[in-house]
C-alpha cells in the first residue's frame, strides 16, 4: 500500500507542476479549475487507494485459504499411499541394515540378521565400521574361529547402535543360528551381546535378542526374559511354536509368511491369492489366539514375498518389511483396510485355550507346559 500512496502523490505532484507553466489571464481561471481538478483527482485516487487496500486484504485472505486447501490436499494425497495408511494401523519395521534406507522409510524399529549385515558390509561406505570391529576384537590375537565370532558380534552391535540413532524403537540383533539347539550357549551369547551394547552406551530396553524358535531357543528366551532381556523369537513356522513362545512370556515373535508359502507351493504346485496364502492364515490365527486369551507377546509378521501379504495382515502388532516392498508400498496408492483387529479376535479365533489343562493329544506335550 505505501507504493500506491507514492504513486498517487507523484500524480498530484505532476498535475501541480503542469499548472505552474500557465500565464496571463487564463492562469487565474485555470488556477481555480486546476485546484478543483486536482482535488477531485486526489479524492478519486484516495478512493482507489482505499478500494485497493480492501481488495488486497481480500486477496490475502483468499490466498491463505487457497494455501490451506493445497496443504490439506497434499496431506490427503500423501495419506492415500499404502505405506502411510499401514503406519496408522501397524508398527512398521525395516528389515535391513542399510542406514540410508532406514532413514528414507522412517520405520519405528529395525531388524537385522547376518545376511542383511553381510549385504550392508559389502558397501564401501561401511568399511570404517568393519575396520572398527576388527581393531576392537583382533588386537594382538591370532585369527581363530572364536576371534572371528567375536568380530561378528561386535560388528552386529556397531550396526545396531548406529541404527538406534535413526529409529525411535527397537533393533533386533541375532544370536548365532548355530547355537539354535543349545540353550546354555544361546543364553551366554545373548548376555554377551547385551554387554557389548551396554559398553556402547545402549540400554537393554531398546534391544531385542533374536533367537530361533526351537525348543532349546524358547527355553533360552524364557531365562533371558526373567533377566529383563527382551527376545524376538524367529524362524517360527507354526501355531504350536507360537503357543510355546507365548507361554515363555517372550516379548515378540516373528512368524514367517513367505517361507510357509514357499513350502506349500513346492509341495502342492498350487498358486495362492494373498488373502488365502497359508502364511497369511497362520499369522492371522496366531494373532487372534494371542489377543483372545490375553497373551502379551507381540506378533510381528516377517519374510514377505509380495505386498499383498502385507496388506492382508494390516493391523498386526508389527510387520517387518524389506526395502523393496517398503518402496512399493510408499509409491503405490489404494485403500487399505484393517484386517487384524484385537477387538474382533474373540469372535475370529476358533481355537480352544491350550495350556496345562490341554496337551493336544500328546503331540505337543513339551510345548504346552508352563
Amino acid at each position: 500500500m505505501p507504493t500506491r500512496r507514492k504513486r498517487t502523490a507523484k500524480l498530484i505532484g505532476r498535475l501541480l507542476t503542469k499548472d505552474q507553466f500557465d500565464t496571463g489571464a487564463s492562469h487565474k481561471r485555470r488556477k481555480v479549475s486546476t485546484k478543483k481538478s486536482v482535488t477531485k483527482k486526489a479524492t478519486k485516487a484516495a478512493k482507489r487507494s482505499a478500494s485497493a487496500k480492501k481488495t488486497s486484504k481480500a486477496t490475502k485472505k483468499r490466498d491463505t485459504k487457497a494455501r490451506s486447501k493445497a496443504s490439506a490436499s497434499k496431506k490427503v494425497t500423501k495419506g492415500n499411499y499404502k505405506l502411510a495408511q499401514l503406519k496408522k494401523m501397524t508398527t512398521v519395521v525395516a528389515d535391513t541394515g542399510d542406514f540410508n534406507l532406514i532413514k528414507k522409510y522412517k520405520p519405528t524399529d529395525a531388524t537385522t540378521n547376518p545376511s542383511l549385515l553381510l549385504a550392508a558390509s559389502k558397501m564401501a561406505e561401511y568399511d570404517s565400521l568393519i575396520d572398527e570391529a576388527i581393531r576392537s576384537e583382533l588386537k594382538n590375537k591370532k585369527v581363530t574361529d572364536t576371534v572371528i565370532s567375536d568380530i561378528c558380534d561386535k560388528l552386529a552391535v556397531i550396526f545396531g547402535t548406529k541404527i538406534l540413532d535413526i529409529v525411535p524403537g527397537y533393533v533386533s540383533t541375532e544370536v548365532d543360528a548355530r547355537l539354535s539347539f543349545d540353550t546354555k550357549a544361546t543364553v551366554a551369547k545373548a548376555r554377551k551381546i547385551i554387554k557389548l551394547y551396554k559398553a556402547a552406551g545402549v540400554k537393554k530396553d531398546r534391544i531385542l535378542i533374536k533367537i530361533a524358535s526351537t525348543w532349546e531357543g524358547i527355553q533360552a528366551a524364557r531365562i533371558l526374559q526373567k533377566e529383563g532381556i527382551s527376545c524376538n523369537l524367529t524362524l517360527l513356522f507354526n501355531f504350536f511354536q507360537a503357543l510355546a513362545c507365548a507361554q515363555a512370556n517372550v516379548t515378540l515373535i516373528s512368524p514367517f509368511v513367505g517361507r510357509i508359502l514357499d513350502w506349500y507351493k513346492k509341495s502342492t504346485g498350487k498358486e495362492y491369492k494373498p488373502e488365502e496364502e497359508p502364511g497369511v492364515l497362520s499369522v492371522t490365527r496366531i494373532y487372534n489366539y494371542y489377543k483372545k486369551y490375553g497373551h502379551k507377546t507381540f506378533v510381528m509378521g516377517a519374510s514377505f514375498r509380495n505386498s499383498g501379504e502385507i496388506i492382508n495382515l494390516a493391523g498386526c502388532d508389527r510387520l517387518t518389511i524389506s526395502p523393496a516392498l517398503l518402496e512399493e508400498l510408499e509409491t503405490s496408492k489404494g485403500k487399505i483396510q484393517k484386517k487384524l483387529d484385537s477387538t474382533k479376535s474373540k469372535k475370529e479365533c476358533k481355537d480352544p485355550k491350550m495350556g496345562n489343562e490341554r496337551r493336544c493329544n500328546g503331540h505337543c506335550k513339551a510345548l504346552c507346559r508352563n
